[in-house]
């Protein structure tokens, strides 16, 4: 995005950027007319454009994204096992097609989406595969990358709608059949007291989580107690602390449908600080089969995602968007399995 003047040299967003005082991703989101930037610095900008004669070429802006070598995967958290196999999945297979992978975290911070988007923007990719952050909008994703930035999403939708010239791809787990699987499991083992553990319910992979439970929950005629619903951030350490949320109130669970393994994880530390066995005391389900859950102690049920299958995936997609980026969008729901393990038990009977 630069301008030629007539003597030769040419003006490039820094010299913008120096000229007013601003950074150059600010020059960069006035150019693309993001929202984020306010009345009075998008003024100064825009005078600041004008005076030096810097003449933005959107179309060949446009040019260079689709022809970039890079492809930006932005996660809402690294730290999670599925997505580094995830993550590898998707290296793995740009790679084979020329591309370079530009990874950025989000820590499940909408804010820290935003900055992280913006700054990869800046290196130009040919595209992004979003895993949105909790509580994120689709606003917000347009005002930092643009509308005409190709993009996959991966197993949540930002809040708001999509306007209908913007053309995102989708790939999403089977959220709510794999906890109605998850359920129905813990359902046959004889529980009736079960909760729905971690996760927050503004985020769509969590709603269609839950729908799942209760609607197995429904099913069996069982009634669902307020308290057997405990939210908290789908990570191991979040979990260890909201755990004492399940056995606050009498009717305590005897088991329980984690949002994923992370959480399952980090229930299965909480019960034993409580001195509860898990496996035994307590029936535990996760979500995801990250390669831990085969060697936890007790090995843990979950349901299995082939996270690195579902990064090659990913990376198929935003490939494909590439190669026709006119072409219509397509939403494709990947397939997950029950894998029952040693922590899936039966109720302790009386």
């Amino acid at each position: 995005m630069e301008s030629q003047t007539p003597v030769g040299r040419k003006i490039t967003l820094n010299d913008i950027a120096a000229g007013c005082g601003v950074s150059r991703a600010t020059v960069s989101l006035v150019l693309r007319g993001s929202p984020l930037v306010n009345k009075a610095t998008r003024a100064r900008v825009e005078e600041e454009l004008r005076r030096q004669g810097y003449v933005y070429n959107r179309a060949a802006a446009n040019l260079r994204r689709r022809t970039s070598s890079s492809i930006a995967l932005v996660l809402n958290e690294l730290a999670n096992p599925f997505f580094a196999e995830f993550a590898a999945g998707v290296d793995e297979t740009l790679g084979e097609a020329g591309f370079v992978t530009l990874l950025g975290s989000t820590g499940e911070s909408s804010t820290r989406q935003q900055a992280v988007l913006g700054s990869l923007i800046e290196h130009g990719p040919g595209g992004i595969i979003l895993s949105p952050a909790e509580g994120s909008s689709t606003e917000e994703v347009l005002a930092a990358i643009g509308a005409h930035t190709p993009v996959v999403l991966f197993n949540r939708e930002p809040g708001g709608p999509l306007p209908g010239h913007v053309r995102w791809d989708r790939l999403m787990l089977d959220n709510q059949r794999g906890a109605r699987l998850a359920t129905e499991h813990l359902i046959r083992q004889g529980h009736r007291r079960i909760a729905m553990f971690g996760g927050h319910d503004h985020a769509s992979s969590c709603r269609e989580r839950h729908a799942g439970y209760l609607e197995a929950m429904q099913a069996a005629g069982i009634e669902v107690q307020p308290h057997w619903r405990v939210e908290s951030k789908p990570t191991r350490l979040d979990a260890a602390h909201a755990a004492a949320g399940l056995f606050a109130l009498g009717d305590a669970p005897t088991a329980v449908v984690c949002y994923n393994d992370a959480v399952a994880f980090g229930l299965m530390l909480a019960l034993n600080q409580r001195g509860l066995q898990p496996g035994r005391d307590v029936a535990i389900t996760g979500f995801d089969d990250v390669a831990e859950a085969a060697m936890s102690t007790p090995t843990l049920t979950t349901l299995s995602t082939a996270p690195r299958a579902r990064g090659r995936q990913a990376a198929e997609l935003i490939l494909a968007r590439l190669r026709e980026p006119q072409s219509e969008s397509r939403a494709v729901i990947a397939p997950v399995e029950l894998v029952v393990r040693e922590s899936s038990c039966p109720p302790i009977q009386p």
